[in-house]
Order: C-alpha cells, then sequence, then structure tokens
C-alpha cells in the first residue's frame, strides 16, 4: 500500500477501510424510539450505535445522576480551598515566628489551634456526608 502512494502528505490509510454504506428510513415513532435509545446508550455517534445494535454487541446505557455530580463537583472545589488553607496556615505560622515576640506567637498560635480543632471537626462531618452519600447512592443503583 506505501508503494502506491505519491506524496507523504495527508493521512494514513486504514487498513480496513468502511467502504459499504446503507440508507435506513424511520417514520416519525421509530425515529423517537431510536433517538431515545441512543441518547441511553451513551454512545458517541449514531452509525456506531447502529453497527453495536445490529450486530449484537453490547452496549452500556449511563444514567448520570445530576445531584451526584453537583456533590463531586462541590466536594472537589471544597477540597481545593481546604489545601488553600493548609497553604495560608503555614505561612502564618512563618510569619509569626518571625516578627512577634514569643509570648505575643504562643497566644495568636493558641487561637489559630482552637480554629484548626474546628476545621478538624468540620472535615470529619465532611468525610461522614460523604460515606452517607455513597450509601445512598450504592442502594439506589441496586
Amino acid at each position: 500500500m506505501k508503494e502506491n502512494r505519491k506524496s507523504k502528505s495527508g493521512r494514513n490509510p486504514k487498513l480496513d477501510p468502511a467502504v459499504y454504506r446503507y440508507t435506513v428510513r424511520f417514520n416519525e415513532e421509530e425515529h423517537n424510539r431510536f433517538l431515545a435509545m441512543f441518547g441511553k446508550s451513551g454512545v458517541y455517534a449514531r452509525s456506531v450505535f447502529l453497527k453495536a445494535h445490529f450486530f449484537g454487541q453490547p452496549f452500556k446505557v449511563l444514567k448520570v445522576d445530576k445531584t451526584l455530580v453537583d456533590y463531586y463537583t462541590k466536594l472537589s472545589d471544597f477540597h481545593a480551598q481546604f489545601r488553600a488553607v493548609g497553604t495560608n496556615y503555614n505561612q502564618v505560622v512563618k510569619e509569626l515566628r518571625l516578627h512577634f515576640s514569643e509570648k505575643k506567637a504562643m497566644a495568636l498560635l493558641y487561637k489559630l489551634e482552637q480554629h484548626t480543632v474546628e476545621l478538624v471537626k468540620l472535615s470529619r462531618r465532611i468525610v461522614e456526608l460523604s460515606r452517607e452519600m455513597e450509601a445512598k447512592w450504592s442502594q439506589k443503583s441496586v
């Protein structure tokens, strides 16, 4: 096949090109059923869906739970904020050590420690809520 090519520009030819084409016509009801099945399948192209369905290849039906997607998005955002707080925490401790007397720094660190304990309680509650959400989601899918 490479001997027949005159120039090296363009795409490489496929080893087994699909050159045969067929036309299918649907009425309104059939078309709506087809679109519903195609939408549930999660396949990226109608032709791929038709070939898989015609030759009996298995395909998965994907159902996306919008609430679960929203939950994970918010959880990811919160995780990013949590990491930013950790970075700021380290910077505050460094500045306290450099610019304040030991007694003043200890008093401020005590307040910072109390807020850190609250943050740890909050993070534990988030983990607990995530486990509850996962348990509810796994019960839904069964």
